[in-house]
């Protein structure tokens, strides 16, 4: 890409910022009246937004620590607002757990901002979104009562985000390659638009998450 100019630099070297901000700001749709229907896109739409930031930082090499912790700090607002907003819809117990996951939220991309931080331990908490997406597809898809499926989603993912072992397992972390991190989006995509497909992803996703905290779990115990 080749952009001329003071503005085209500085738009260039900030091509995954922007991409990260443009990920949070379509949320404001929640807050319409009758936002809760917003729910399932926004949430494939800010996994989108924000793989694509950072295929964007590596391959047109514009890495840097602000863009890192601008990212964190777009993933902290934008995945309290979604388990909040999930939480608020449904109320009683499940409004409880949604805060109880919004305060791990808020404490794991926390220590993400701390240059000196541990990499690597932990869910992601979009791995945390993914899982809500698919508690209300394969709800919607088979109709059954999943307010308390969402609570034990919230309260196990509110100690696997905070977790001091890895979970190198998860379908994200092991795509490494644009192309990988592609696919992964149009799984969830697929998911979305092809019911059918629905629970053989779901079932990918919660397969791979649990072999991996049950693992960690076991490492962490035995050190």
């Amino acid at each position: 890409m080749n952009l001329r100019g003071a503005p085209g630099n500085f738009i260039y070297r900030n091509l995954a910022n922007i991409t990260s901000i443009l990920g949070v700001l379509p949320l404001a749709a929640l807050f319409l009246n009758y936002g809760y229907r917003f729910v399932v896109p926004l949430i494939i739409f800010n996994n989108i937004m924000d793989d694509l930031d950072g295929v964007l930082a590596a391959r047109l090499n514009i890495r840097s620590r602000f863009g890192a912790d601008l990212d964190n700090i777009c993933d902290a607002v934008t995945h309290v607002i979604f388990a909040l907003v999930v939480g608020a819809h449904f109320g009683s117990l499940l409004i409880a757990a949604s805060a109880i996951a919004a305060g791990s939220i808020i404490l794991r991309v926390a220590t993400r901002l701390d240059p000196k931080a541990t990499e690597g331990t932990g869910s992601p908490t979009n791995e945390l979104m993914r899982h809500i997406l698919f508690t209300l597809l394969l709800a919607e898809q088979f109709n059954f009562e999943h307010e308390y499926i969402l609570v034990a989603v919230f309260l196990i993912h509110s100690v696997s985000m905070l977790a001091s072992f890895p979970m190198p397992a998860l379908i994200r972390k092991r795509a490494k390659s644009a192309v990988a991190i592609g696919l992964v989006n149009v799984a969830l995509v697929t998911a979305w638009f092809a019911p059918i497909s629905a629970p053989l992803v779901a079932m990918a996703f919660l397969a791979t998450y649990m072999h991996s905290f049950v693992l960690g779990w076991i490492g962490w115990r035995k050190s």
